[in-house]
């Protein structure tokens, strides 16, 4: 199977911040307020998702998040990989290879939708995009830039929880490994189970399944 990257997990890319007056940054600060708050308010959701690696790969499946720290990538058929986050790592595991890759989510840009205690205002910035009913927010450690960045985009939508709906990201890695993906068909406050965030080990001997 051809690599697939993850820059969805691990991800520098520079963006340029807008010329700093008053007005900007107080609508700046309001806009990264609204996306606190709409980590907060999404307790679950599912979506479909396409994701695109840099080489124009295009890969499709399903995505379940619930809160604090769970979200599973459950990829297309006949694709042997899994992403899940249990709520303290994330879990990569590769069945055709039978490798498992695992690490904090704190290392990870998807903390960022994923961890409701985190303040964006400490390492988020909004990104102009030309468009008043596009959000886009960009996360990053600049004390961890090892950790990555990711570019999260919302649609301003007044029926969607804190009037945004998640469209998507991109992530970009330290080995310059852009992934970006979208969402369509999100569901939010539908009933997830905590064993959707389990996974089975393809490991020799058996280990015990994730979760």
């Amino acid at each position: 199977m051809k690599r697939i990257s993850l820059a969805l997990a691990m991800a520098p890319v520079a963006l340029a911040l807008p010329i700093a007056v008053p007005a900007i940054a107080q609508a700046d600060q309001s806009d990264l307020t609204k996306v606190n708050a709409y980590v907060r308010a999404v307790t679950t959701m599912t979506a479909d998702f396409t994701q695109t690696d840099r080489n124009g790969q295009n890969l499709t499946g399903q995505l379940t998040i619930k809160q604090p720290g769970k979200i599973r990538f459950q990829y297309q058929k006949g694709v042997p990989l899994l992403i899940v986050g249990d709520g303290k790592a994330l879990t990569m595991i590769d069945y055709e290879v039978r490798q498992v890759q695992r690490w904090p989510i704190g290392n990870s840009p998807l903390g960022a939708l994923l961890d409701p205690s985190k303040d964006l205002s400490k390492f988020g910035k909004v990104v102009p995009t030309g468009d008043p009913s596009i959000l886009s927010v960009e996360a990053r450690d600049p004390k961890r830039p090892e950790f990555g960045t990711i570019t999260m985009i919302f649609k301003r939508n007044a029926a969607s929880p804190a009037g945004l709906q998640l469209y998507g990201w991109v992530a970009l890695d330290s080995q310059n490994n852009r992934t970006a993906v979208r969402l369509t068909n999100q569901r939010y406050g539908v009933t997830v189970a905590d064993s959707a965030f389990r996974w089975t080990d393809p490991r020799p001997r058996g280990r015990s399944a994730g979760g």
